[in-house]
């Protein structure tokens, strides 16, 4: 098992009470559910970013949409 790093937070107590309300709903540990939405966090970040470099020489290929991207896949 990898080494895991530990980081400390403070969220409104509102939140807090949805996440431990969630977690328990999911039968997860709070940390689990926290780990992950900052996996998916950081992933949908990284896409974005891409998605960014990107745009412009798509653009200049004429793909502007999803539905275009579908069309040339297709």
């Amino acid at each position: 098992m990898s080494y895991m790093a530990s980081i400390t937070i403070r969220i409104p107590e509102p939140l807090n009470r949805e996440l431990k309300k969630l977690a328990r709903s999911k039968e997860l540990p709070v940390s689990d559910l926290v780990r992950d939405s900052l996996k998916r966090y950081v992933a949908l970040e990284q896409l974005r970013a891409i998605r960014a470099k990107l745009r412009p020489y798509a653009e200049k290929a004429g793909i502007l949409t999803d539905e275009d991207v579908f069309r040339i896949d297709s």
